[in-house]
């Protein structure tokens, strides 16, 4: 590839990637994870749930089942308070949205990519 053409595929890149930061999924996505990554409660629940998982490995190693299946038990029930918050609930969702755009968008230039090789050859 010669340089002018790498710097013409560098500039369409850019193009793209500001495309892409303009999409209002893609703003919907980075709002809704910046809210997550920002709430405190679920950051003391990750952390809860961390704590049990790292007791019910420190149990195992002791052996202590009892304590251990009690630390799985809690780490279980602070998993589904997680997953079940509606702030994550709707993180997936526009994770999901998010990631649906892309896998299109890669799709298409795969294509368009593969149509402009074999048409070179």
């Amino acid at each position: 590839m010669s340089l002018a053409d790498e710097q013409a595929v560098n500039e369409v890149l850019e193009q793209l990637t500001n495309l892409l930061q303009e999409n209002e999924i893609i703003q919907n996505y980075q709002q809704i994870k910046q809210r997550v990554d920002q709430n405190k409660n679920l950051q003391a629940l990750e952390d809860a749930m961390e704590a049990a998982q790292k007791e019910a490995v420190q149990f195992a190693h002791y052996g202590k089942p009892e304590a251990e299946q009690a630390a799985i038990r809690r780490a279980d029930d602070l998993k589904k308070q997680i997953d079940t918050h509606p702030q994550v609930v709707a993180y997936r969702d526009a994770l999901y949205e998010a990631n649906d755009l892309l896998q299109h968008l890669t799709t298409m230039i795969q294509k368009e990519v593969n149509d402009a090789m074999e048409e070179e050859h």
